[in-house]
């Protein structure tokens, strides 16, 4: 199931954020990026996709590795690891507070300045984010994405630049992973493979590696 999170998430909890066209699925554009395709990826599935989002559009891929098919522009290739909870010391934060709607522009600005992955409107829908306020503004946050059944990832870990080096990171992954388990889910997270002091932090967590990814965004046909 680790292995095409996407498409088990589009399946299961997140089905409400569906859209689907054929075996193809995806998010709804305001809330996430990511597509969901099967393991088993004919000719047709591709088709599928191609219809779903429609022409010349860019699609990041993840889940097993194939290729699309002639025609399929690729547009960025990049190596990241998937990795899994192995001993967090997962605790609530007392100065994390839970972000919703209301926050929804400062969580966008805080994510434009630091780059921690995709990020659509309502992508905070997805599940429960913590920030961290300093003389009231949001400095630091992270929160749930992809919920394949009995699994959360974690992302969207965020510090404001001015804010780093006080373990704000870490205190939030924690806290995110807590109310991850008190609902009854295992942790998962992804980050780039040249990301490597993201990847020391995690291991120094209690997070492992599982396995390493390819991050590939592909551009569908023009017509």
């Amino acid at each position: 199931m680790l292995d095409n999170p996407a498409w088990h998430s589009l399946n299961g909890p997140h089905a409400r954020f569906a859209q689907a066209h054929g075996e193809a699925r995806r998010y709804h554009p305001d809330v996430s990026v990511f597509v969901g395709l099967p393991d088993e990826r004919d000719a047709q599935v591709w088709r599928d996709l191609a219809v779903l989002v429609g022409p010349a559009t860019e699609v990041p891929l993840t889940g097993a590795a194939v290729a699309p098919p002639a025609g399929w522009t690729p547009v960025l290739l990049g190596q990241g690891v998937q990795m899994v909870d192995d001993g967090v010391d997962a605790r609530p934060d007392e100065e994390a507070v839970v972000l919703g709607a209301a926050d929804a522009d400062e969580m966008s600005e805080l994510v434009a300045q630091t780059r921690p992955g995709p990020w659509r409107t309502r992508t905070f829908e997805l599940g429960t984010y913590l920030g961290i306020r300093r003389d009231g503004r949001l400095v630091a946050m992270a929160g749930e994405r992809l919920r394949p059944p009995g699994w959360t990832e974690i992302s969207a870990v965020c510090t404001d630049a001015g804010h780093r080096g006080q373990g704000l990171a870490g205190r939030l992954v924690r806290a995110v992973a807590h109310n991850i388990r008190a609902r009854g889910d295992q942790v998962l997270l992804h980050t780039a493979a040249s990301n490597t002091g993201a990847i020391r932090l995690y291991e120094r967590l209690g997070f492992r590696v599982r396995r390493e990814t390819t991050f590939a965004i592909y551009r569908t046909p023009a017509g």
